[in-house]
């Protein structure tokens, strides 16, 4: 029998806030989670390996409807496997382009640092060149 989990587990599992659960399973990002006879949301292995899915796409940027699509993709079963490839290999080419600007600023930062690191060596050089007077 799979071992369920309560929300607080999952928070500390996937990171995501016992709110983005619950608001992930009002839009439908996840399927509704099963319930204990106290009333508290049960979480399953499969949920939370789906949960980390979605918090890999949101994190990398991928916007809540792209998100919601996929998982109705998915919800439909294989004959949408391409429909699904082709909206994650649109989602990283986004990744690739955001990551070679981003490698573009690090670069630009970079060259500042190491400008800022020779002005203060020429500051400390000539610093210690003042003649001392005698």
């Amino acid at each position: 029998m799979d071992t369920l989990l309560t929300i607080q587990q999952v928070v500390e599992r996937t990171g995501l806030t016992a709110h983005t659960l619950r608001y992930y399973e009002r839009i439908g990002l996840i399927r509704p989670v099963g319930r204990a006879a106290s009333g508290h949301r049960q979480y399953s292995a499969a949920d939370v390996g789906w949960l980390d899915f979605m918090r890999c796409l949101r994190s990398t940027g991928m916007p809540i409807r792209e998100v919601k699509r996929y998982a109705e993709l998915f919800a439909q079963g294989d004959s949408t496997l391409a429909d699904r490839r082709a909206l994650l290999e649109n989602h990283r080419r986004r990744i690739e382009d955001n990551l070679r600007e981003l490698s573009k600023s690090l670069d630009a930062i970079k060259y500042k640092i190491a400008t800022y690191q020779e002005l203060e060596a020429q500051a400390i050089d000539r610093f210690q060149q003042v003649p001392s007077g005698d």
